[in-house]
């Protein structure tokens, strides 16, 4: 159900917050506020001054879905601000648009700091799109797979070898993983999307995420440790954080070990920079 009082209310805070400069406008000598006109953001959503000023008193009608997208736009709202602002007009939130293989600069200059510690961006599908030194001494290249092959979730339930790097125990256990993983994102995503279509090609392929797919599996609230078994320096167990982009389509995952611990010492030493 809207809320008009709110919305009127949100509306005109974000119109008083710009500045005709933020939109290309000229300040004029004239100007008394120091945000924009209503009539000025009426033309920059394309709509009437008569209709905007009433949906700010408030005494318009519910705007519809498509007015809403405008208003998004002309207010240069963020993501976060758009999803308000269809949940207080009443309608159901958009779906956000996925950027998949475009890595955030504040997310490379985060992973510029993490040389030498493993670390990797990875996007919704499971694909990493970009790893440290260290992190491609722990799991091997992961950028240089193509197709669906891309993507770590279709890699762990079509090609055995990608489970050679997790100690055989834990397997049960991170195909579950796996299967939570992609349903959260074809919720997010819907039914005509490329996880759609990874999942798709998943449930044709693989018996064991099929049955997976079956039980619902939610994500958790991210990882927390997790082991791994390299071929020179033997057993390592890692804690994993993660920080996510603001649309969460990617990423960044860091895996470090106790201070002092059997796998910290053979993490430095993979990591050497002089070592492959």
């Amino acid at each position: 159900m809207a809320d008009r009082a709110a919305l009127a209310a949100f509306l005109r805070t974000r119109r008083e917050a710009l500045q005709p400069e933020d939109v290309g406008l000229p300040r004029g000598r004239r100007r008394r506020t120091g945000g924009l006109r209503r009539e000025e953001v009426a033309a920059l959503c394309d709509v009437s001054a008569d209709y905007y000023g009433r949906l700010e008193q408030p005494r318009g009608p519910r705007p519809s879905e498509q007015v809403l997208t405008a208003l998004a736009r002309g207010l240069r709202l963020s993501p976060e601000e758009r999803d308000h602002l269809f949940r207080t007009a009443g309608h159901p939130v958009p779906r956000r648009e996925r950027h998949g293989d475009r890595v955030g600069s504040g997310m490379l200059r985060v992973l510029d700091r993490l040389a030498d510690t493993p670390a990797q961006v990875v996007n919704h599908l499971g694909e990493t799109l970009v790893q440290t030194r260290a992190a491609v001494a722990l799991l091997g290249d992961e950028t240089a797979h193509t197709g669906r092959a891309r993507s770590a979730h279709y890699r762990w339930f079509t090609d055995p070898a990608s489970r050679l790097v997790r100690p055989a125990s834990d397997h049960a256990a991170l195909s579950r993983l796996m299967a939570a993983d992609l349903r959260g994102a074809y919720t997010q995503d819907g039914g005509d999307s490329d996880t759609a279509r990874l999942v798709d090609a998943l449930l044709r392929e693989s018996p064991e995420f099929t049955a997976l797919w079956r039980e619902h599996l939610l994500p958790g609230p991210g990882c927390a440790s997790e082991r791994f078994v390299h071929p020179r320096v033997g057993l390592l167990e890692l804690d994993c954080q993660t920080l996510l982009d603001p649309d969460r389509s990617q990423r960044l995952v860091v895996y470090t070990a106790a201070p002092g611990s059997a796998s910290h010492i053979r993490l430095r030493e993979l990591s050497r920079p002089d070592r492959r």
